[in-house]
């Protein structure tokens, strides 16, 4: 029986209705934090704020397209933007549906741009190699290197054996010093290769790029370039290049007889951008101090160019009394900017990204113009919007992201981040600051910093490596381009045609030369390659999305980005790394070893997939080294075989007779061949590879986790699908038996290169 006293007195310590349990955790109040987040929020969607927001949106479109697997049919995504701009238009006096409608709307149209681009850009891509093929056609762009020189032809006539498919513009390498000038008509025997796959999953997609540069076949001369007569006259748009081709030749030749050397291609690579006669060890400095982004010319290089006219210009019109006192002679400097601007585009070649840079820098010019504020979000915002209208497809190239990534930055610190940077001097010590250049100093520093982690995510992505002293290389070098080299090469320009260049040529050397050394002394500090292993897709969105949170909110909800951006961190140093790799043609590969590295094992001509893989592994050693070293491997007449981190074996079989030994001792067989019905161990043959092109292998609890270069399914116009039979098979208990067949590499194995 229940002792119902007992009860009552405990019944008198209980907690009375309403009281906090002591023993039962409390819940946060949601109304106080709601009512400290509406301010906040509130501020966030100003009029005026959620500008910024829209390119962002726009983009985010223009990826979703690039993820898709196979290609949308065109009428989709346009009838998708058409109905939800009309949503938006119904909507626009609802305060929380129509930002909403408008962000969706947003979203569509990117995406219904990029199908657009990609649908009136369509044409032929190479499926197969093709040999011995003769074709003629007009050179439209040609490209100096260090080796090798490299054409751009437009096909008229093409012939070959078997070959289903005619591109209409190939991209030819031609040796060095016998390629044509833009706009002849050329008549060649070359040979053809699809255009390059990623040369590992998750790479860059070099056949991406050139589908949008309308190439659709790379590959090599193999006799005589003729020069002939064109059956008709080239078009208005060749005959223009042909010009402009002319006059960065004469700029070349005429910087190249005053300025020899690596200072000769910098300064030609500055104002002509032609910047593939650099030589591979000052170019590897360049870009391990963290110089690299002054080779290419974008938005540092159009805007020195545009401020230095401009400032010269407004200078010389207000040493006229009645011209400074009566007309606007700030619109009048900034008009020669512009012009400068677009001469400096034309004269550069006008590649992607300098048509960006050109983009930014007009529509600053053109707000000076109209009385607008120069340098904002808005004007940050047209200018993406223009550049994603007419060329999508930058949305995933590097220059397009570490650029405005960099300028978005850059702009956030200048308008919200220190306001005391554009403050004025108003006490004697900030006078005498800013006589010596304390404030300017300080403002380099900072902009160096913050441009250089804006950047950092795209650098590390991209091109696995990071420069750790990028802001000192930049500190030491960049106010000598900007004071001497940039303003001494405009000079030179403007001094060509009267013959008194030379003195410019010589000050813009002192400048380069002062560069080049920065950058030496700056590579070989040590720990000056930072090297970082490769990493998805995903921690970059999150982390993009990290850096747009910051800098757009003003609020203390940009700490969320800060959030984003450790949290993509944090994936990006957590993503695993493939135990084996394959390339597409099956003539590299690359095992990890016991010792955690990569051994890589070249059986062909071409490193270039291994110079990728140990990049992007974060492995500093070089290439060619590291394949004939074949570190790891054994090999006989039969093929080769490896170690795993955990010691079983992987086989690589280059003859039948090599199959029955390998399926019986290794755990994963990797052959050019095509393989056997029945195999204890999983295999890798030539099916596995067609269809996926190059292949990463991961093994787990179970099995063998295979990805592709190509994924199952993917169909896009630069990289068709490939209909494949079975490649890849599940692993069997016999193969995990780890007995080797002549495991130990002979001596005579080092060092070989076949």
């Amino acid at each position: 029986m229940v002792d119902w006293g007992r009860a009552q007195g405990r019944a008198g310590t209980w907690p009375q209705p309403g009281a906090a349990l002591p023993w039962v955790p409390r819940i946060p109040d949601i109304s106080r934090w709601l009512a400290r987040l509406a301010p906040w929020l509130a501020a966030e969607v100003a009029p005026g704020r959620l500008m910024p927001w829209l390119p962002v949106a726009f983009g985010a479109g223009i990826v979703f397209y690039f993820s898709a697997e196979r290609e949308p049919a065109w009428w989709a995504p346009v009838g998708l933007a058409l109905g939800l701009a009309a949503a938006t238009i119904v909507a626009r006096r609802r305060p929380v549906a129509f930002p909403v409608m408008l962000a969706c709307a947003a979203v569509a149209a990117g995406f219904a741009t990029a199908t657009l681009r990609t649908f009136w850009l369509a044409h032929p891509v190479l499926h197969a190699p093709a040999y011995n093929v003769s074709l003629s056609g007009f050179v439209e762009t040609r490209e100096e290197r260090e080796k090798t020189d490299r054409i751009v032809v437009r096909v008229r006539t093409i012939e070959a054996q078997r070959l289903p498919d005619k591109p209409e513009r190939v991209r030819l390498s031609v040796k060095k010093g016998t390629a044509p000038p833009v706009g002849s008509y050329v008549s060649l025997k070359a040979r053809l290769n699809p255009p390059l796959q990623p040369l590992r999953p998750g790479g860059y997609d070099f056949a991406r790029d050139l589908y949008f540069h309308g190439i659709g076949a790379s590959g090599f001369v193999t006799g005589a370039v003729k020069l002939e007569p064109p059956p008709d006259a080239p078009g208005v748009r060749l005959r223009f290049a042909s010009v402009v081709e002319g006059i960065r030749d004469a700029i070349d030749a005429r910087i190249r007889a005053t300025i020899k050397g690596d200072a000769g291609a910098i300064a030609s690579a500055l104002l002509t951008g032609k910047r593939d006669a650099l030589t591979a060890s000052v170019n590897d400095a360049m870009f391990i101090s963290g110089l690299g982004h002054v080779l290419s010319i974008s938005g540092y290089h159009m805007a020195v160019v545009a401020g230095v006219v401009f400032f010269v210009v407004r200078a010389l019109l207000a040493l006229v009394p009645g011209l400074a006192l009566r007309r606007p002679i700030k619109k009048w400097a900034a008009l020669a900017a512009l012009v400068a601007a677009t001469l400096y585009l034309i004269l550069s070649g006008a590649e992607v990204a300098t048509q960006r840079s050109y983009i930014m820098t007009a529509i600053v010019l053109v707000g000076v113009m109209a009385d607008r504020p120069a340098l904002t979000f808005r004007t940050l915002s047209v200018a993406a919007l223009a550049v994603l209208l007419l060329a999508p497809e930058a949305v995933v190239h590097p220059s397009f992201q570490m650029s405005f990534a960099a300028t978005l930055a850059l702009i956030a610190l200048y308008q919200h981040g220190l306001p005391w940077i554009g403050a004025g001097a108003h006490t004697s010590l900030g006078a005498r600051a800013a006589l010596w250049g304390v404030r300017e100093i300080v403002a380099l520093l900072l902009a160096s910093l913050v441009a250089g982690f804006a950047t950092m995510p795209y650098a590390a992505f991209h091109f696995h490596r990071l420069a750790p002293f990028g802001v000192l290389a930049n500190l030491a070098a960049m106010p000598v381009v900007s004071v001497v080299v940039m303003p001494a090469g405009i000079l030179g320009l403007l001094a060509l045609p009267f013959g008194l260049d030379s003195p410019c040529w010589r000050l813009m050397e002192f400048g380069i030369e002062w560069m080049i050394a920065v950058s030496l002394w700056v590579a070989k500090l040590p720990g000056a390659v930072g090297h970082i292993a490769a990493f998805g897709v995903g921690p970059l969105l999150l982390g993009t999305a990290g850096l747009i949170v910051i800098c757009l909110l003003r609020a203390p909800l940009r700490i969320a980005g800060a959030a984003l951006v450790l949290v993509a961190v944090l994936l990006a140093l957590r993503t695993p790394r493939p135990d084996v790799l394959v390339a597409a043609g099956g003539d590299s590969f690359a095992v990890r070893g016991p010792g955690g590295r990569l051994q890589v094992l070249k059986t062909g001509n071409d490193a270039f997939a291994i110079r990728e893989w140990l990049a992007a592994d974060g492995d500093a050693r070089p290439a060619p080294a590291a394949a004939a070293a074949r570190e790891g491997f054994g090999c006989d007449d039969d093929g080769c075989v490896a170690r795993l981190a955990d010691g079983t074996i992987v086989a690589i079989a280059t003859s039948p007779a090599a199959l029955a030994d390998d399926c019986m001792r290794a755990v994963l067989v990797l052959t050019t061949r095509v393989a056997p019905p029945r195999c204890g161990a999983t295999i890798i043959d030539r099916t596995a590879r067609r269809a996926g092109g190059a292949l990463a292998l991961r093994r787990g609890e179970k099995g063998w986790e295979v990805t592709a270069a190509q994924p199952p399914g993917q169909d896009r116009p630069w990289a068709p699908a490939v209909a494949t039979g079975e490649g890849a098979r599940t692993s069997a208990p016999a193969a995990e038996r780890p007995v080797v067949r002549d495991a130990t590499p002979r001596t005579e194995d080092l060092g070989a290169d076949d």
